[in-house]
């Protein structure tokens, strides 16, 4: 049994003829991306550093469209199932070169292809499975995560309700050890309108008192007095005493003639 050619294989193709790129170029991206799912297609042509995959991606997005419009395929069931570069024309041009010579430039060109077919109903079920095994545990992990926030919710609100008899408790039950000041203010019957405590009327006792304090107190700033006095002739005997300067012979002598 003879084997399927690749220009043979059946899906729908986009072929890109005379891309100014050559073949031994796109070759490698093309190699990256044959078999994969569509998907994961596009995302290694996205994340590729290679300048022949912005090529291949759009030659690959053009092959997705034309299954979506003439075949009636839906993007998510399809499959890079086949794609190849074939060298094309080659256009020929000349470089000068030393001593009149010339060097031949080769600008080469390929035709492209790139098939993408519906995946097995194998593959199809395969992956329906898979996706479903994942919605199912995202789901799980969502609802145990809500049931985890709801239990802590709760508990910290029958803390809370737990801790205010506590606290009303203790601010209503005054302590043992603590005893009443005794009240220390004037009785209401000393005090005026206002609280202040009435102004006492002066005795005879207190009047005697202030005169004793005033007598003692003349002999005292007297003797006071006197000490300053003694200080300052202190001081200018001092002075008078001290060994005589130049400046103070000259005064002396000034005074003397005069």
């Amino acid at each position: 049994m003879a084997a399927t050619r690749m220009d043979e294989a059946l899906g729908t193709r986009a072929v890109l003829r005379y891309c100014r790129m050559s073949a031994f170029k796109v070759r490698p991206v093309l190699d990256l991306i044959r078999g994969r799912d569509l998907e994961d297609a596009q995302d290694i042509l996205r994340f590729s550093e290679r300048d022949a995959a912005r090529v291949v991606s759009k030659l690959l997005a053009s092959a997705v469209a034309n299954a979506e419009n003439n075949d009636a395929q839906s993007a998510d069931e399809l499959y890079v199932s086949a794609c190849y570069a074939d060298e094309a024309t080659t256009m020929k041009r000349w470089r000068p070169r030393a001593r009149g010579r010339a060097t031949r430039i080769r600008k080469r060109t390929s035709h492209i292809t790139v098939v993408v077919t519906r995946l097995p109903d194998e593959r199809l079920a395969r992956r329906r499975a898979r996706d479903t095994g994942d919605a199912g545990a995202r789901r799980a992990r969502r609802v145990a995560g809500a049931r985890r926030q709801r239990v802590a919710a709760s508990q910290a609100a029958e803390e809370a309700a737990a801790a205010v008899p506590e606290a009303a408790e203790k601010a209503g039950a005054p302590d043992v050890g603590e005893e009443a000041a005794p009240v220390t203010g004037p009785r209401s019957d000393e005090t005026g309108a206002s609280g202040d405590a009435a102004p006492s009327e002066p005795t005879p006792e207190s009047e005697e008192e202030e005169a004793e304090g005033g007598a003692d107190a003349e002999p005292a700033a007297e003797a006071h007095e006197a000490a300053e006095a003694e200080a300052a002739e202190a001081e200018t005997d001092e002075q008078q005493h001290e060994e005589p300067t130049p400046k103070r012979r000259t005064r002396a002598r000034k005074e003397k003639r005069d």
